[in-house]
C-alpha cells in the first residue's frame, strides 16, 4: 500500500494537508510511518551546504571511552528485538550522542557502513572518531543542541542548509478488523489528536504506534505501553462520539483527561486510538448498528460477534500483538462478555473501585471501568497499578458501603467454589469437557471445595423485596440501568441537538430511538430511589451469606459460571445464528442473567480463557476454532485476591496467555 509518492532517496515522504499540522507519511521497506515533522524533538546545529529534504535517522547515545562494532551490534540487536517500529532502514543516518569523551573504533564505523549507514552526525564537543578512514559522510554538529537528552531510537531528520530537525516517528498499523474509530497520537503534554487516515483500498483505519525504544530508560511501570480507549472516555484534545454521529455533531473536544485515564498516562501508557462502541454503550446486536460498522472478531472464521458495548476494545486485543491492553466499561456485561467471545482476559472491578468521572454514564451505581488483556500477568499488574484508593468512588455514587481492600499481595484465596447451575453446564459437550478439567485443576491446586449453586433459589431464600426472585431482580436492575442515562445523557443531548437543528429529533439506532424519545415514561426518580434501596438491602444479605469473607479470607466463596455462548458460536450476521449448532448471544428470559450478578451485588468478576473447541463454519466451510472461557466472581473489594489467584493459576499452567489471531494458542 503506497500512501504517497514524493521520493527522497530510500524514503517515500509527503506532507499531509488533511492533518493540518505539517506531519509526514513515509514508507521504508513497504512499511508505512508517520512523522511529526512540525514538532521536532530536538535540533542539531550543523552546516550542510546545499542539503535539503528528509531522511530516516537513528539516535544512539554511547557510553565508555571507546565504542566498538560489537557494542553497536548489540545495541542495534536489542532495538530490533524489542521494537516493531525501529528497523535497519532507519540506520541510513545515525546521530551519535555521548555523555563524555567517547571515541568510535574503526570497527564501529565499519559496522554502521555494513548496515547501510551513509551519514554520521557526531557531536563535535563530546566525541571524536578514532579513525579517519571511513566511507561514511561525517557531519560534525555544533553545540548547544536543543534538548540533548531525548531518548534513543528511530526518527525522521529534516535537513536544511543550516541544521537538522529531528522528529519522532510512528509506525502505521492497518486496523483490518475495524475495531478502532480512529488512531491517535500526541499533540502536546497528555493531549492527543486524531489520525483519521485509512487504507484507501480497504477503508481500514491506520493506527500510529510509537517506538518502544523511546521508553527503554523510562522508569515508569507502564512506559510505552500502547492502550486503546473505548470511545466513551473523554480524552484531552479529542471529541468522543459515544457511538453516535448525531451526538458527535453537538459534542466538544475534551479539555482534560478523566482521572481514570490520566492515571494510566502518568504511569507511562500511550493512547494509540479510540475504539468503537455500540451507540451510547448499549447492548445492541451487531446487525442493529447503523452509524458505524461493528468491529470484526479475529477468532474462528472472522464472523463471530464481538458482542456490544466494549466490542472494539475487546476484539482489538484479540486481533493485534502490537496493542498491549485496552480500556472498556462494564455496566451490565460489557467487559466480561466481549472478553468471552474474543477469548481474552477481561475484568469487571468491584463497584466503586474506580472513578467514572469523564466517562459517559449509563448507571452511576453500576458503571465500572475495566481492562482487556491477552496475558493474565499483564492484566493483574496493570490492575494493581491502576486501581488506587484516591480513585475510589464514594457511597453517594455507588449506594453501597465504602469499599474495603485487602493487601495487593494477598494470597488468602477462596475456599469454596459455587458452581452456578442456572448458567451451566455448557451446551457444547466438548466445551464442558474443557470446563470440567479447568475446575478439577483449580479445586485441586487451591484445595477448594466445589458445590452446586442455584442463583434463582438463593434469591428466593434471601427474600429481599425487589430481588426476591429472578424476575424482580432483573426488573430492579433494569431500573438502575435506565434512570441515570435518561437524566445525564438523553435529556441534555436531545435539548442541545434540538437547539442546534431547529427542534429536530436526532437519528438514532433502533436501540435508543423509542427509549430516548419516550424517556420520561420509563423510570422516575422515585422508582429509581426504590430500586437503589432494594439493591442495598439485598447487598447486605448477599455480602453476609453468599459471597462473604472472614478473618482468614477476603472472599470465602467464589462463583463460577459462563457469560459467553456456552461453547456455541454466535455471529455478527443474524441469519448465521439460526443455523444448527449456533446461538444468539443475547438469550431471552433469564438464561443469560449470570452476568448480572455482579452489577447488582457490586462484586468483582473476571472472564478467563480456558481453551478452545472447533465448529464448522458456514462462512468459510471449514472447521475453525472457538474460544471457551469461564467467569469467576468474588466478594466486593476482593479484586486483588482474584488477580493474584489467576496469576497463580498461570504459574501452575491452569490458564495461560493467549495469542492474537484466529486461534488462542
Amino acid at each position: 500500500m503506497t500512501l504517497c509518492g514524493v521520493v527522497f532517496a530510500s524514503a517515500v515522504c509527503c506532507e499531509l494537508p488533511s492533518i493540518g499540522r505539517g506531519d509526514y507519511l513515509f514508507q521504508l521497506d513497504d512499511v508505512n510511518y508517520l512523522s511529526t515533522i512540525d514538532r521536532p524533538e530536538y535540533t542539531l546545529k550543523a552546516v550542510i551546504p546545499g542539503a535539503s529534504g528528509v531522511l530516516p535517522l537513528t539516535k544512539l547515545t554511547l557510553h565508555g571511552s571507546v565504542v566498538t562494532g560489537d557494542d553497536l551490534q548489540a545495541m542495534i540487536k536489542e532495538y530490533s528485538d524489542i521494537d516493531d517500529v525501529f528497523g535497519t532502514p532507519f540506520l541510513r543516518s545515525v546521530h551519535i550522542s555521548t555523555l563524555g569523551s567517547t571515541a568510535l573504533d574503526k570497527s564501529a564505523t565499519d559496522h554502521l557502513s555494513s548496515m547501510g549507514t551513509e551519514y554520521l552526525f557526531v557531536d563535535k564537543e563530546r566525541g571524536s572518531l578514532l579513525s579517519s578512514e571511513t566511507n561514511l559522510t561525517v557531519i560534525e554538529t555544533i553545540a548547544p543542541h536543543t534538548d540533548p537528552n531525548v531518548p534513543n531510537g528511530p526518527y525522521m531528520a529534516s535537513v536544511s542548509s543550516t541544521g537538522v530537525s529531528i522528529s519522532r516517528v510512528y509506525r502505521l498499523y492497518e486496523d483490518v478488523y475495524r475495531t478502532f474509530l480512529h488512531g491517535t497520537y500526541p499533540s502536546g503534554p497528555d493531549s492527543y489528536q486524531s489520525f483519521s487516515l485509512m487504507n484507501p483500498d480497504t477503508e481500514s483505519p491506520l493506527i500510529p504506534v510509537p517506538s518502544r525504544v523511546y521508553y527503554l530508560d523510562d522508569d515508569r511501570p507502564l512506559a510505552g505501553e500502547r492502550v486503546g480507549v473505548k470511545d466513551i472516555y473523554e480524552t484531552k484534545g479529542l471529541t468522543a462520539t459515544w457511538g453516535s454521529l448525531a451526538y458527535y455533531k453537538i459534542a466538544n473536544k475534551s479539555e482534560e483527561n478523566p482521572p481514570c485515564l490520566q492515571r494510566l498516562i502518568d504511569l507511562g501508557a500511550v493512547v494509540v486510538g479510540k475504539q468503537k462502541t455500540a451507540q451510547f454503550a448499549s447492548a445492541a446486536d451487531p446487525w442493529d448498528w447503523t452509524d458505524f460498522q461493528p468491529p470484526f472478531n479475529p477468532r474462528g472464521d472472522g464472523y463471530l460477534t464481538c458482542s456490544a458495548s466494549s466490542s472494539g476494545s475487546a476484539c482489538s486485543i484479540a486481533a493485534y500483538n502490537w496493542l498491549d491492553f485496552a480500556l472498556g466499561s462494564d455496566t451490565g456485561q460489557s467487559v466480561r462478555r466481549p472478553a468471552a467471545v474474543s477469548g481474552i482476559y477481561g475484568h469487571r472491578p468491584s463497584q466503586g473501585l474506580m472513578s467514572t468521572t469523564g466517562v459517559m454514564p449509563i448507571s452511576y451505581s453500576t458503571d465500572t471501568l475495566g481492562i482487556f488483556s491477552r496475558d493474565p500477568y499483564k492484566l493483574a499488574s496493570v490492575n494493581k497499578l491502576w486501581y488506587k484508593a484516591y480513585l475510589h468512588q464514594n457511597e453517594s455514587t455507588t449506594h453501597l458501603p465504602a469499599i474495603r481492600e485487602p493487601s495487593p499481595d494477598t494470597t488468602a484465596f477462596p475456599r469454596k467454589l459455587l458452581y452456578a447451575v442456572d448458567f451451566l453446564p455448557m451446551k457444547n459437550p466438548d466445551a464442558q469437557v474443557i470446563l470440567d478439567k479447568f475446575l478439577k485443576d483449580l479445586t485441586v491446586a487451591f484445595n477448594i471445595t466445589m458445590v452446586d449453586f442455584n442463583f434463582s433459589q438463593t434469591l428466593e431464600e434471601m427474600n429481599v423485596p425487589g430481588a426476591n426472585n429472578m424476575t424482580n431482580f432483573l426488573s430492579t436492575l433494569s431500573t438502575m440501568f435506565t434512570y441515570d442515562q435518561e437524566v445525564s445523557v438523553a435529556t441534555p443531548f436531545l435539548d442541545e441537538y434540538a437547539a442546534k437543528f431547529k427542534g429536530a429529533f436526532p437519528p438514532l439506532d433502533k436501540q435508543h430511538r423509542a427509549y430516548f424519545h419516550d424517556k420520561d415514561a420509563y423510570v422516575t426518580s422515585e422508582t429509581h430511589t426504590q430500586a437503589l434501596q432494594a439493591r442495598r438491602k439485598a447487598f447486605d444479605v448477599w455480602d453476609d451469606r453468599i459471597l462473604h469473607g472472614n478473618d482468614e479470607t477476603c472472599s470465602e466463596t467464589m462463583i463460577v459460571y459462563d457469560i459467553g455462548f456456552k461453547g456455541l458460536p454466535s455471529f455478527r450476521e443474524y441469519s448465521l445464528n439460526q443455523d444448527d449448532g449456533a446461538a444468539f448471544l443475547v438469550e431471552t428470559g433469564t438464561a443469560g442473567a449470570g452476568g448480572n450478578i455482579c452489577p447488582f451485588f457490586g462484586c468483582a468478576d473476571m472472564t478467563v480463557p480456558i481453551g478452545q473447541v472447533t465448529y464448522y463454519s458456514n462462512v468459510t466451510f471449514t472447521e475453525v476454532n472457538l474460544p471457551v472461557t469461564a467467569s469467576l466472581a468474588v466478594r466486593r473489594g476482593c479484586d486483588a485476591a482474584l488477580w493474584n489467584m489467576v496469576e497463580k493459576m498461570a504459574d501452575l499452567g491452569i490458564v495461560s496467555p493467549v495469542k492474537a489471531g484466529t486461534s488462542l494458542y
